[in-house]
């Protein structure tokens, strides 16, 4: 009986640590994908004088490319891009809507996630 105890416990851990290194994995590469953002909107290139503006289309063609690294699906609908201001003074705001579906041994579940270019306060 004891033992059947302690392969029971065993299990139910391992369970445990395969959910929580999905999911925990989802989130991390949310948070570099958020990080990505914030430095495709900063466009210094673009506002010193380097480079051409980019277009909305560029900007969301950029955007699908860095998702990708972290293995994110994304359909150019599911980006916002807003500009804001003009000339030398615009700023770019890209926001991402996207859902991963993590399937654990025993169920699944979907992760909805937001990311985007803003910094939010806590």
């Amino acid at each position: 009986m004891r033992k059947a105890k302690i392969i029971l416990g065993l299990a139910v851990l391992g369970l445990a640590l395969i959910a929580g290194w999905q999911i925990a994995s989802c989130e991390l590469a949310n948070l570099e994908f958020q990080s990505d953002l914030r430095d495709i909107a900063a466009e210094i290139a673009a506002r010193i004088g380097l480079s051409s503006p980019t277009t909305d289309e560029d900007l969301r063609n950029l955007v699908i490319h860095k998702a990708e690294r972290y293995e994110i699906q994304l359909q150019p609908d599911q980006i916002t891009v807003q500009h804001m201001g003009t000339g030398d003074q615009s700023t770019v705001y890209l926001a991402v809507d996207y859902k991963v579906r993590v399937n654990l041994p025993v169920y699944s579940l979907t992760l909805h996630f937001t990311p985007s270019s803003t910094k939010k306060a806590f």
